[in-house]
């Protein structure tokens, strides 16, 4: 599964390790999304900062992206084991959707890795452990 982090940094660079990370996991068909980290990643890609980098058809297009190779789950168990605390909504996801791993470039949840036996790699560490894809 993959971060805020990781979806803006791939929208900001198209051709980065993020961008990289997110199409090598789009291509193992291991996109997860719920509701609220949904809404955590459309909120972030929204910020004002990001406005004139990002436009409006740029931030769209990430959103469907993703959304259209995700498959849908809602946790069930609330976790508090983040830092952060709105960075829990991806550990929650990450167990209910029994992953193997969260791509991330967000220090509250990469301090966490391994967490109950899920890695919590950044994208360059998650490309060497499961493997680039050719663009």
């Amino acid at each position: 599964m993959i971060d805020a982090n990781t979806v803006v940094s791939a929208a900001l660079n198209p051709n980065g390790v993020p961008r990289q990370a997110v199409a090598a996991a789009r291509a193992r068909g291991v996109v997860v999304l719920s509701e609220a980290v949904y809404r955590e990643i459309a909120g972030v890609l929204a910020r004002p900062k990001f406005a004139r980098v990002l436009t409006e058809d740029r931030r769209r297009e990430m959103l469907e992206l993703l959304a259209a190779a995700a498959r849908w789950i809602e946790p069930k168990q609330t976790v508090n084991d983040c830092r952060d605390a709105k960075d829990n909504c991806y550990l929650e996801l990450a167990l209910a959707a029994h992953a193997t791993a969260i791509v991330s470039g967000d220090d509250d949840l990469l301090v966490l890795d391994p967490w109950r036996d899920i890695r919590v790699l950044p994208p360059a560490r998650f490309l060497e452990n499961f493997g680039a894809v050719e663009s």
